[in-house]
């Protein structure tokens, strides 16, 4: 590679062919690895790079932009980007991009996944088999509900929450949005946040992570919904306040949650690990061998074609 080739920092392992795409036009700092840099080490190899290749768990905060002198492209592998001061980078002239659409099935399945699993107590019965504490069929054992002539309410009215309300008619449930601009999918209803809570047998979140919708779930909204309702979250950590979900949780204000998606990733809350009526999974929303690889060749390309002076595929700013 000449060197007068851009150089470009990517933060964790990423599958060869993506990198080879990369290595084609840029000269590559990969941190072959899926740990995370510490930010010291993140600033230090940042220096003097044209491209950062990131992911959405990576703190980029303006203390680390500032340590990219050179930089012209931040590129995340995701569709959120709250790890990313924006503002900083666009008051440096920094091109921001991320990743969005190729997620949205692999998202809505996984959503799909956690309110049945949740509903028929998938998680509770896979863990008795284990424990061989399952000692044959009887008639009122490990009851879980239907989900036909149920309401599924959908907060957040985006491609994922608009493709989790599509599947709904297959179960026989009815759907209602609650969404900041007023619009859901054609036809259904548009309800405020609070009646979406109070009448929705499963509530489920698909909203980003901002300062309006950081604790959108805490000790005030819990309260609100059916105890008889089921809460799932596989938008982003901080929608929900874990503490208040625990707590109504064990004071049975609910019914369950499952949940992909956590504050402070990868702590999760002491109180939901002992609840048998939460269903728990490692951030698995788009954590499908197709998805992911089709998002880090869109975060790649889009590396690419800002270092060579070409509007990005999907830019944030």
């Amino acid at each position: 590679m000449a060197p007068s080739s851009p150089t470009v920092l990517v933060t964790r392992r990423l599958p060869s062919s993506v990198l080879d795409m990369l290595r084609a036009a840029c000269d590559v700092d990969a941190h072959g690895s899926t740990d995370e840099l510490d930010p010291q080490t993140l600033r230090e190899r940042l220096a003097g790079k044209q491209g950062l290749l990131c992911m959405f768990n990576d703190p980029i905060d303006a203390d680390t932009i500032a340590a990219g002198d050179g930089l012209k492209v931040i590129s995340t592998v995701a569709v959120g980007y709250d790890n990313i001061d924006v503002s900083a980078a666009t008051e440096r002239g920094i091109i921001v991009t991320n990743t969005p659409d190729i997620l949205t099935g692999a998202t809505a399945e996984l959503t799909w996944a956690l309110i049945l699993a949740v509903t028929r107590r998938v998680g509770e019965g896979d863990r008795i088999i284990r424990a061989r504490g399952w000692h044959g069929w009887t008639f009122d054992f490990l009851l879980g509900g239907e989900l036909r002539g149920k309401q599924l309410g959908v907060v957040g009215g985006g491609r994922i929450g608009q493709a989790v309300a599509a599947v709904a008619s297959a179960f026989g449930m009815e759907v209602v949005f609650a969404n900041r601009s007023g619009a859901g999918a054609e036809g259904q209803p548009v309800l405020s946040l609070d009646e979406l809570l109070r009448t929705s047998d499963v509530v489920s979140l698909h909203v980003p992570l901002t300062d309006a919708t950081r604790h959108l779930i805490d000790r005030r909204t819990l309260p609100r919904m059916k105890r008889s309702a089921i809460l799932i979250n596989t938008s982003r950590g901080g929608v929900v306040d874990d503490d208040a979900l625990a707590w109504a949780l064990e004071e049975r204000l609910i019914a369950g949650a499952g949940l992909d998606v956590y504050e402070g990733e990868p702590h999760v809350h002491p109180g939901l690990l002992v609840c048998e009526n939460v269903c728990l999974t490692p951030h698995l929303g788009s954590a499908t061998r197709e998805t992911r690889t089709a998002m880090a060749e869109l975060a790649a390309r889009n590396v690419v074609e800002v270092l060579a002076g070409r509007p990005p595929l999907t830019p944030v700013s």
